[in-house]
C-alpha cells in the first residue's frame, strides 16, 4: 500500500477554529543553535518515557540490583531538580491527556489506554485548550515526535489529522502503541518462529551467520547488502532490521527479493506506520516507505533534531519528544545504543516465558532511549560532549527548559526489586503511578537537588504555561486541576504547594456500553485494559474475548466480561470454584494521598454464584507510605491499615477521614453536562452549530455523540435541545 498525502478537510479546519486558539506558523528558516535573546521566553524540550516508573531510576535512589544506565538523564538531573514524589495516572493515555490539558481523567473521559474501538468521547477533545494551543498564544511553535496516543485516527472526525486538531503545527510519529512483533521476520519464517522479530545469530535455534538484507528504497524497488557476523554484538538479522530491511537467511543477494519476503508487516519497535502532520497537510506513510522502517527511538529523535534545528532563533519553541520505549512488545534495541553492554546478555526470546530476558530487554530499551536523548541534546546545541564522551549540560547556555517524566509505573514483569510487581502499571498503587520527574532550565536555583513535595502529572500543564509567561486564568477561564510548581525551581526553600495528590483509572467509552474483552494474566487476574487479543498476548496474557482459542491455555469459552470468566470457571467445576476463581481487575480505581497516608478505592464486577450474574464489588484500603531510600513503604497487600487488629489509631482515623472527605469533594466537583459537546460550560447555539456540521460532514463518533452509540445523529441533537442553558456548577 502506498503512502497517502492529503489536505486536512473543511471539518478539521472548522474544528481547529472552534478550539479558539491562535496558532503560530511553522518556520522553515535555518537555526544556528545560538541562544535566544535574553528577553525571549525559554524553549521547552518535553521528554516522555513510556512505562518507566521510578523503580527503574538509580538517581532517585532505586533501580534494583541492576539499574539501567542513563547518563543523559542523570546529567539533566545534575543540572536541575529531581522531583521524587510525582504521581502520574495508572496508564499512558490518561497521563498524556493530563500533561496536555491540565485536567484529571474524569473530566476528559480518557480513563485508560486508548484503543481503536474507543469512541471520540474518550479521546482528548479537539475543543480542549491543550498545551500547544496555550503556548501558541505566547508565540511558541509546537512540534511533537513519537507516540501520540491521545485519540484517533479511528472514531475521530479529524482522522489522521488528530495531532493538528490538538494544536501541534508539526507531528512526526505514530498514532498509538507499537504493533506486535512480526514473528516471521518479514515473511522469511513461519508464524512464531522468530519471537523477537529478527533472524538471530548462529547460536540460537534457526539462527544464521549471514544472509541477504533487502531494504525498500524511496520511490520503489529494493537494495540488497550481504551481511555476515556480528557488529557491536548484533547479529546480521538485527542489523538488517535496524536498517529497515528483511534478512533472507543463508542466501546471497539477487536482483529481486524472494517472493515470500513481506515488507508490509508491522514489527513492534522497528516497522510502524508513520504519520506526519504539517502546515495543514497529513501523510499516512506506508510500511514499505523507508521512513516507517528503523528503530523507533532513533526515528523519534532524528525527527525532533531536524525540527528543532530549523526553528528561527527569534521564535520560542516547545518540542514534545514522546518515546515509545520501554512499552511492550519488548524488543532488542540496536546494541550500539546500549554502551553499558547491557545488550550483550540478551537472548532471542521475547516471549513472556523468558521473564529475566524481558527485564534485561527493558533495561536495554531504557538505556537506548537515554543514548538517543543525549544525541539530541548535543546535535541541537543544548549540550556538548567532553573529550571522554561524557555529556556537558549547562542549562543557561541554550535558554532551554528540559523536562523528563515517566507516563506511568513500570510494566509488571519489569518492576525492579523493592517495588511490587503485583500492583504495577494499570493500578492506583504506588508501583503503578509513582514516576520519575526531572526538570532543568536557566531559572533553577541550587541545581542537583531533590524535591520531596507532591507533584501531579496535571501540574506540568501549569508549569509549561508559567515558563511561557501565559496567564492561564485568561486563556483557560474554566480552570484546570493543575497546581503551580515553577517556584520549586526558583526557591529551594519552597513549602509544599499540594496538600493532597490524586490518581484515577477506569474504562474508556465504547459503543453501547461495551468494554474491551477479558485478558487473564498469570492464570489468576483478569483485566479489561488490553484493547485486543494481540495486545493481550503482547503483554503476556491469555485472551478470553471474542475469537479466543477455546480449549487452549485454560480458556473455557468466549466471553465479553471478566466476571464471566469466573462464571465459566464456576460452571465447569462448582465444587472447586473457591480454589479456581480468579481476581477481577478494578474497572474504576483511584487513590488520594497526603504526605504520610494513602486511600485507595477500587470497583470491579465479579461473578455471584447465588445470583448467577454480576455484582459490583467496592473496596477501600488505607496505607502509610513514604519515599524512603533504598526501600520505600508501599501500599502492599497485607499492609492495609483498615485490616490491622484493633482498627485505626486516633491519628490514622483523622487522616483517613480527611482523605475520604477530600476524595469525595474532588469527585463531586465533576458534574455531567449532556449537550455540552465543546465543554465550555454552557449548552447553546454553538453546540447546535457544531452538531450540525459534524452530523452532516461526518455522522460517526464525535464529542457530540452523547448517547454513545457511535453516531452523531438526531438523537444527539435532541439531547442538546433538552439541556440548553448553563451546565450544573
Amino acid at each position: 500500500m502506498q503512502s497517502r498525502l492529503f489536505k486536512t478537510g473543511a471539518l478539521l479546519i472548522a474544528t481547529l477554529a472552534l478550539a479558539s486558539c491562535k496558532f503560530g506558523s511553522s518556520s522553515s528558516s535555518s537555526s544556528s543553535n545560538d541562544p535566544p535573546t535574553a528577553d525571549q521566553p525559554p524553549n521547552i524540550l518535553f521528554v516522555i518515557m513510556d512505562d518507566v516508573g521510578i523503580d527503574q531510576m538509580e538517581s532517585f535512589g532505586y533501580g534494583g540490583i541492576k539499574p539501567p544506565a542513563v547518563p543523559s538523564i542523570d546529567a539533566i538531573a545534575d543540572g536541575g531538580i529531581r522531583f521524587r514524589n510525582t504521581w502520574a495516572m495508572p496508564e499512558c493515555s490518561p497521563s498524556r491527556a493530563t500533561f496536555m490539558t491540565g485536567l484529571y481523567p474524569m473530566r476528559t473521559d480518557v480513563l485508560q489506554a486508548i484503543g481503536p474501538d474507543d469512541l471520540a468521547n474518550s479521546h482528548v477533545s479537539p475543543y480542549a485548550m491543550t498545551i500547544p494551543k496555550v503556548l501558541a498564544t505566547a508565540g511558541y511553535e509546537n512540534g511533537m515526535f513519537g507516540k501520540y496516543h491521545l485519540g484517533g485516527p479511528e472514531n475521530s472526525p479529524a482522522g489522521f489529522a488528530a495531532p493538528a486538531a490538538l494544536g501541534w503545527e508539526y507531528f512526526y510519529g505514530w498514532g498509538g502503541l507499537p504493533a506486535s512483533i512480526d514473528t516471521t521476520a518479514g515473511g522469511v519464517g513461519e508464524e512464531g518462529q522468530y519471537s523477537c522479530g529478527f533472524v538471530p545469530g548462529p547460536g540460537a535455534p534457526g539462527g544464521v551467520h549471514a544472509g541477504a538484507c533487502y531494504i525498500p528504497q524511496p520511490g520503489g524497488g529494493t537494495s540488497c547488502t550481504e551481511m555476515a557476523g556480528e557488529v557491536h554484538g548484533d547479529p546480521a538479522g538485527l542489523r538488517c532490521l535496524t536498517e529497515g530491511g528483511v534478512l533472507v537467511p543463508g542466501q546471497a543477494c539477487e536482483t529481486d527479493p524472494p517472493t515470500y519476503v513481506n515488507f508490509d508487516r508491522e514489527n513492534a519497535h522497528y516497522v510502524s506506520r508513520l504519520l506526519v502532520n504539517w502546515e495543514g497537510d497529513v501523510e499516512d506513510v506506508s510500511l514499505i516507505d523507508p521512513r516507517s522502517r528503523g528503530y523507533r527511538a532513533t526515528i523519534e529523535v532524528d525527527s525532533a533534531i531536524d525540527w528543532i534545528n530549523t526553528r528561527s532563533d527569534d521564535t520560542p519553541w516547545m518540542a514534545t519528544l514522546s518515546f515509545s520505549s520501554a512499552h511492550t512488545p519488548l524488543q532488542h534495541p540496536p546494541a550500539d545504543l546500549v554502551p553499558s553492554g547491557a545488550a550483550s546478555i540478551l537472548t532471542p526470546d521475547c516471549t513472556s516465558e523468558a521473564p529475566i530476558n524481558q527485564r534485561n530487554i527493558t533495561d536495554a530499551m531504557i538505556e537506548s532511549l537515554d543514548t538517543e536523548l543525549g544525541r539530541l541534546l548535543v546535535e541541537t546545541g543544548i549540550a556538548t560532549r567532553g573529550d571522554d564522551g561524557s555529556l556537558n549540560y549547562d542549562p543557561d547556555s541554550s535558554n532551554t527548559v528540559v523536562v523528563v517524566v515517566g507516563d506511568n509505573g513500570s510494566f509488571a514483569p519489569t518492576v525492579k526489586g523493592g517495588f511490587d510487581l503485583t500492583r504495577a502499571k494499570g493500578s492506583a498503587y504506588q508501583t503503578g503511578v509513582w514516576v520519575p520527574l526531572v526538570i532543568s532550565g536557566p531559572m533553577v536555583e541550587q541545581p542537583n537537588r531533590n524535591v520531596e513535595h507532591m507533584i501531579n502529572a496535571v501540574d506540568l500543564f501549569q508549569f509549561f504555561a508559567d515558563v511561557a509567561g501565559v496567564d492561564l486564568e485568561q486563556v483557560v477561564p474554566r480552570g484546570t486541576d493543575a497546581e503551580e510548581m515553577l517556584s520549586y525551581l526558583t526557591n529551594p526553600g519552597r513549602d509544599s504547594v499540594r496538600e493532597v495528590n490524586f490518581t484515577h483509572g477506569a474504562l474508556n467509552i465504547l459503543p453501547n456500553d461495551g468494554v474491551n474483552g477479558p485478558c487473564v494474566f498469570r492464570g489468576n487476574f483478569c483485566s479489561h485494559t488490553p484493547m485486543s487479543a494481540q495486545v493481550c498476548a503482547d503483554n503476556g496474557g491469555v485472551w478470553w474475548g471474542q475469537g479466543a482459542d477455546v480449549g487452549a491455555n485454560g480458556v473455557l469459552k468466549e466471553v465479553d466480561h471478566c466476571w464471566q470468566v469466573n462464571q465459566a470457571i464456576y460452571e465447569d467445576a462448582p465444587a472447586a470454584y473457591d480454589q479456581h476463581k480468579i481476581t477481577m481487575g478494578a474497572t474504576d480505581y483511584m487513590a488520594m494521598r497526603n504526605d504520610d497516608y494513602k486511600l485507595v478505592r477500587n470497583e470491579a464486577l465479579d461473578y455471584d454464584p447465588a445470583m448467577d450474574g454480576s455484582q459490583l464489588v467496592k473496596t477501600e484500603e488505607f496505607y502509610r507510605i513514604d519515599q524512603a531510600v533504598p526501600e520505600a513503604d508501599l501500599d502492599r497487600e497485607g499492609d492495609d491499615l483498615l485490616q490491622q487488629p484493633g482498627g485505626l489509631t486516633a491519628v490514622e482515623q483523622e487522616h483517613f477521614d480527611e482523605l475520604e472527605y477530600q476524595l469525595d469533594l474532588l469527585l463531586s466537583s465533576h458534574k455531567a453536562c449532556p449537550g455540552d459537546g465543546n465543554r465550555d460550560g454552557v449548552v447553546d447555539q454553538e453546540d447546535i452549530d457544531n452538531y450540525m456540521q459534524l452530523s452532516s460532514e461526518w455522522g460517526q463518533s464525535s464529542m457530540y455523540d452523547f448517547n454513545h452509540d457511535g453516531l452523531t445523529d438526531a438523537q444527539d441533537l435532541a439531547i442538546i435541545q433538552a439541556n440548553l442553558g448553563a451546565c450544573p456548577q
